[in-house]
């Protein structure tokens, strides 16, 4: 039975030290760890007797613009033989770069291109770092909370030029706010509204 106490016991000091936080919630085990100690980490859950993760479900990233570090890249783990599941989260601001699991699971292959395409989060030792999703030319990662919704370029085929043509992103009508309030809810505000627009 794979629990919080028998997990935290199985880490070896140096792992115990690189641990941030250990907890259980939802039948799922949940490690913070630092990110130089990943792979490691990573290695062991796969191969430790009586855990036995052995199962990458996926990879993803989430953007906190306002957290010193701002990303956190969180990795989710089955054991098939134990029916339980693991979370292992690392938290990296911009600048750093994460170490790659490809040695251990080759599948995290296409979820590190996949990050680094969409949150602009660099692997270390990854064998085939390029963008997975967007375009060739594509500026910036569209998954980061400061990339403007429109994008910054639009693209068409031109009939005429017989190509695939990149332009600036034109917004023929202007943003609109819309406040969701119902007529049937709120029939006073609406024809309070009506009303001032008659005279």
């Amino acid at each position: 039975m794979v629990d919080v106490i028998s997990f935290k016991s199985s880490l070896t000091p140096a792992l115990l030290e690189a641990v941030l936080d250990v907890k259980e919630s939802n039948d799922h085990i949940l490690v913070h760890t630092v990110p130089t100690a990943l792979a490691t980490m990573v290695t062991h859950l796969k191969s430790k007797k009586g855990f036995l993760f052995n199962t990458l479900i996926d990879i993803t990233a989430v953007d906190f613009p306002a957290k010193e570090k701002r990303f956190d890249v969180i990795y989710h783990f089955l054991s098939m033989t134990e029916n339980k599941r693991c979370r292992v989260t690392i938290s990296i601001d911009e600048s750093e770069a994460v170490p790659s699991i490809t040695s251990v699971f080759e599948c995290a292959n296409w979820f590190e291109r996949e990050i680094f395409d969409l949150f602009g989060v660099k692997f270390t030792s990854h064998p085939d770092l390029r963008r997975i999703l967007t375009d060739y030319g594509f500026e910036g990662h569209p998954l980061r909370k400061d990339f403007p919704t429109s994008g910054f370029l639009e693209v068409r085929y031109d009939e005429l030029e017989k190509r695939i043509v990149y332009e600036p992103t034109n917004l023929s009508q202007g943003y609109r706010d819309y406040d969701f309030l119902s007529p049937w809810e709120n029939p006073d505000l609406y024809t309070i509204s009506s009303s001032k627009n008659k005279k």
